[in-house]
């Protein structure tokens, strides 16, 4: 994200994290009997609806501080929706809003949920007429497709939620696709920084929308891409503490890697359903553990689809978490 005196909005680039928060637990309706376990890493773009307001700034002149955005009330987290008269869905909206503002304007902008307004009076000189905020309208990065279903075209991945990282707030999302990705390499996790795979893809080839961003992943159509034969879909009653796989891409192929499930959590309300432990030393020689853009691998057990991985533990990269896919699919519907 580059700062501007608005701020101007960048999409930001970078692999999806093992980071989750918000979980819609319950029975699961309508729950697919299989569905095709994927692990292929793919890219993600999204553009948020409304701005997300990340931080706040300042500016000074002649020793006097000015910051129009934080006396007016706003604070990071904050859904910037209009200024003015003007719908703004972008930092361009954004400026040419605020080029065309009288010397106070009304900002309208949602804060958990519940729609507010302010009236704000925006910094100018001479190179032209600035909020005071960080702002973010896109995202775009690396993760894993975790489950797809043949009969309705329906995907999910990730695990968790895209979230802007300085709020840890879920991003809005106004659209969004996914496309194909080539994992071009790994930074090996350590005890205290995790590692990420490196990668590039194509946006000039669109394999399915992002329609829903959510605590346990996000969700969309795609057109019939992702191959593969189909497995029952285990109910969490049904996931236990014992031997398990994973199915990612790592080095350029999809290939399964196991681990253990060493604990079950059947009332977890944070994506943390269960706890694993990367015991293949294939993938402890490959990544030191899980890395960022693995999250939403899918995990196996007993020759059933049980969920996806979701965390990392900082200090002890072979261990993580996992998530029901049954929640997953149950948001999903």
């Amino acid at each position: 994200m580059v700062l501007l005196k608005l701020k101007r909005s960048a999409a930001r680039l970078f692999v999806f994290c093992v980071a989750a928060a918000g979980l819609v637990t319950g029975a699961l309706a309508l729950t697919p009997e299989t569905l095709v376990p994927v692990g292929q890493a793919v890219g993600i773009s999204v553009k948020t609806q409304g701005v997300l307001v990340s931080e706040l700034s300042e500016f000074e002149m002649d020793g006097v501080s000015f910051a129009p955005a934080r006396d007016a009330g706003l604070l990071p987290g904050d859904i910037i929706t209009q200024i003015g008269e003007r719908a703004v869905n972008s930092g361009q909206d954004m400026m040419e809003a605020l080029d065309m503002a009288p010397e106070e304007v009304t900002v309208r902008f949602f804060r958990g949920g519940e729609e507010r307004q302010v009236t704000v009076r925006p910094y100018r000189d001479e190179s032209g007429t600035y909020l005071g905020v960080w702002i973010k309208d896109g995202v775009t990065g690396i993760g894993t497709v975790t489950w797809y279903d043949p009969e309705s075209g329906t995907y999910g991945a990730l695990g968790h939620s895209i979230a802007d990282s300085a709020t840890g707030l879920i991003v809005p999302i106004r659209e969004g696709s996914i496309m194909p990705a080539q994992v071009t390499g790994v930074t090996k996790s350590r005890s205290g920084s995790p590692g990420q795979l490196g990668g590039t893809f194509d946006y000039s080839e669109t394999l399915g929308t992002v329609d829903k961003n959510c605590g346990v992943g996000i969700f969309g159509k795609a057109g019939g891409c992702f191959e593969g034969e189909a497995l029952p879909v285990a109910e969490r009653s049904e996931v236990k503490p014992g031997k398990a796989a994973i199915l990612c891409d790592v080095c350029g192929e999809r290939r399964k890697y196991e681990i253990e499930i060493t604990r079950v959590w059947s009332d977890s309300t944070d994506g943390r359903d269960m706890m694993l432990h990367v015991t293949d030393q294939e993938l402890l020689d490959l990544t030191g553990g899980i890395v960022q853009g693995m999250s939403g691998s899918p995990i196996l057990q007993d020759g059933k689809l049980v969920g996806a991985v979701t965390h990392v533990l900082i200090n002890d990269p072979e261990k993580g978490y996992g998530v029901f896919v049954e929640n997953m699919v149950n948001e999903m519907n």
